[in-house]
C-alpha cells in the first residue's frame, strides 16, 4: 500500500519536472526568443504555472499532509515534509486566477523592459509596471491576512523565509551607522593610489573565452550547464541543466568577467544540492540569501582577493593582450576599487548595500501602499543622492529601470543581497579557521579544500536545516554582521 508520504513524493516529483520545462522556458525568453514570441510564451508559461498551481493546491495533497504527519518518517523525509506543507499553504493562498494574471503580467512587463530600458521610456515601463504592482499588493494583502503580518513581510517570507522586515530594519540600520563613514575613508584612502585602467576594445569571443576559462577553474560542470548572454546576468535553469548568464562591453572586459564569476557562485551550488533527493523540497537550496552567499562567496571574497586575482592574471593577460594596466598590482587595485556608482550590478562591495537598502525601502513603501509608482523615480533621486551622491534625475536606464526583479513582482528580493554579503563574509571566515593554509592554496590555485568545505557544509544540506540552522552548523553562530564590516575594513583600510 503507498503511504501518504509516497503519494506526496510522486506528487512533488511531477512539480519539479513541470518547473524544469518553465526554468528552460524561462531561460530561453530572456537569451534567445524573438521578439515576436513574447505573447504566445507568457500565455504558456502562465498556463503551466496554473496547471502547475492546481497539482500542488488539489484537495488530496491536504490529506496527504495530514495523514504523513502520523507516519514514520527519518529526519529528512520530515525535513522534505516540512517544505512540502509551507510549498502547500503559500499555494493555496492565491486563487488561480491570481496566479495566471501576475505570471502574464510579469511576462508582458519582462519583455517590454528589455526594450524600453535602452531607450529610457519610463512612461512605457511605468505603464507595465503598474498592473504588475497591483497584483502583487493583491497577492501581499491576501498572504498578510493569513499569516497575520504586514504586506511586505508576507512577501519576503517567500523568498527568505523567517525574516522579517522589524530584523532587517535592526540588521540594516546598523549598518547605516558605519557604512556611510567607512565608504567616505576608503575613497579618501584609494584617492592617493592612482590606477590605470585597461585600455580596449576587448572582443566579446575573448571575453567569452576568458569566463569559461574561470569558470573551469572554479569547478562549474560543463556537462550540466552552459554560459550564455542576457540584457541582465543571471543564473537559471535547473540542478541537472544550471544556465548562466551575463553581458558584455567591448569597452571593458571586467564588469562580464566579474558577472560570470558570481553567477558561478550561484551554479557551484546549483549543481551541488543533493542529488539523492532530486525532485523533492528538501534538495531545494536552502534560501535567497543563501544562494546569493555563495555567488557573493565567489564574486566578493575569493575572487577579488589578491590571491585569486593574481592566479587568473595569465588567462586575463592571454585574452585581453598585454597593456600596462594589467601587471600584478594595478588589477588587484583594478577589482579592489571602491567609487559610488549608478550601476548596482556594476558596484563594489563596499558601496552596494546603499544600492540595496535603497530598493528595500522603496519596495516597502510601494507594496504597503505608502507610495505608487509614479513616486519612484524622484525617491530613487533623493535616496541615490543621500547614499551616495549621484544624480539620477531624468537617467531612468541607469536608475529605476536598471534591474529585473520588479518586472515579475519579485518584492521582497532585494534586502537577500545584503544578508547574502553579510554570510558569505560570515562563511568565509570559518573557511579561513578550518584551512589555515587557505590564502597560499588559493595563491596556487589548489581550490578544492575550499570547495569540499562548501559541499559539506552548505552545499549537501539543501533545504533540510532552516537558515538559522544551517548558518550556526557552518560558521558557530547565527547571522553576525561584526564579520561583514571587518572584512571591509581589513581589505580596503588595513592592507
Amino acid at each position: 500500500m503507498t503511504s501518504a508520504y509516497q503519494h506526496l513524493t510522486n506528487t512533488f516529483r511531477r512539480l519539479s519536472r513541470f518547473g524544469h520545462l518553465a526554468a528552460i522556458a524561462g531561460w530561453d525568453m530572456q537569451t534567445m526568443m524573438p521578439a515576436g514570441g513574447s505573447r504566445a510564451r507568457g500565455e504558456a508559461l502562465a498556463e503551466l504555472s496554473v496547471l502547475q498551481h492546481e497539482i500542488l493546491t488539489a484537495k488530496q495533497v491536504g490529506s496527504w499532509l495530514e495523514q504523513a504527519q502520523a507516519e514514520s518518517l527519518n529526519d529528512v523525509e520530515a525535513a522534505n515534509l516540512f517544505e512540502m506543507r509551507r510549498a502547500w499553504q503559500q499555494a493555496s493562498l492565491l486563487p488561480a486566477a491570481l496566479v495566471e494574471a501576475k505570471s502574464i503580467a510579469g511576462s508582458r512587463c519582462e519583455h517590454a523592459w528589455r526594450q524600453q530600458r535602452p531607450a529610457n521610456d519610463w512612461p512605457g515601463f511605468a505603464a507595465n509596471l503598474k498592473e504588475v504592482v497591483r497584483l502583487s499588493r493583491e497577492e501581499a494583502e491576501i498572504r498578510s491576512q493569513a499569516n497575520n503580518c504586514s504586506r511586505y513581510d508576507a512577501l519576503l517570507d517567500l523568498f527568505e523565509p523567517g525574516m522579517t522586515s522589524a530584523r532587517l530594519d535592526q540588521t540594516f540600520g546598523d549598518l547605516t551607522q558605519w557604512l556611510p563613514d567607512l565608504l567616505q575613508r576608503i575613497v579618501a584612502k584609494q584617492a592617493q593610489e592612482p590606477v590605470e585602467r585597461p585600455v580596449g576594445p576587448f572582443a566579446v569571443e575573448a571575453q567569452r573565452q576568458l569566463g569559461l576559462s574561470i569558470m573551469q577553474q572554479l569547478g562549474f560542470d560543463f556537462n550540466a550547464g552552459r554560459l550564455d548572454v542576457s540584457a541582465h546576468p543571471f543564473c537559471g535553469g535547473v540542478p541537472e541543466d544550471v544556465r548562466i548568464t551575463t553581458r558584455y562591453k567591448e569597452d571593458q572586459f571586467l564588469s562580464a568577467m566579474m558577472g560570470v564569476i558570481h553567477e558561478t557562485g550561484h551554479a557551484r551550488y546549483e549543481q551541488n544540492l543533493p542529488k539523492q533527493w532530486a525532485g523533492q523540497p528538501v534538495a531545494h537550496a536552502r534560501s535567497t540569501a543563501i544562494h546569493e552567499s555563495q555567488s557573493l562567496f565567489f564574486e566578493m571574497q575569493l575572487s577579488r582577493s589578491a590571491e585569486f586575482l593574481q592566479l587568473i592574471l595569465p588567462q586575463v593577460v592571454a585574452q585581453m593582450g598585454a597593456q600596462p594596466a594589467l601587471n600584478a598590482d594595478n588589477f588587484v587595485r583594478l577589482n579592489q576599487r571602491v567609487k559610488p556608482g549608478l550601476i548596482r550590478v556594476d558596484a563594489d562591495e563596499v558601496s552596494y548595500p546603499a544600492h540595496v537598502i535603497l530598493r528595500y525601502e522603496i519596495e516597502r513603501a510601494l507594496i504597503g501602499g505608502e507610495i505608487e509608482v509614479e513616486d519612484i523615480p524622484a525617491i530613487w533621486q533623493e535616496k541615490m543622492q543621500a547614499w551616495l551622491g549621484i544624480d539620477t534625475s531624468g537617467n531612468y536606464r541607469d536608475g529605476c529601470m536598471q534591474d529585473i526583479h520588479w518586472t515579475d513582482g519579485a518584492f521582497g528580493y532585494f534586502p537577500t543581497y545584503t544578508l547574502g554579503a553579510m554570510y558569505a563574509a560570515q562563511l568565509f571566515q570559518a573557511v579561513k579557521r578550518a584551512l589555515p593554509q587557505l590564502e597560499s592554496q588559493i595563491r596556487s590555485g589548489d581550490l578544492q579544500p575550499m570547495f569540499d568545505w562548501l559541499q559539506q557544509n552548505i552545499w549537501q544540506h539543501g533545504s533540510r536545516f532552516s537558515t538559522r540552522q544551517l548558518i550556526t552548523h557552518a560558521s558557530g553562530e547565527d547571522l553576525n554582521p561584526l564579520y561583514f564590516r571587518q572584512h571591509l575594513e581589513n581589505r580596503y583600510l588595513h592592507n
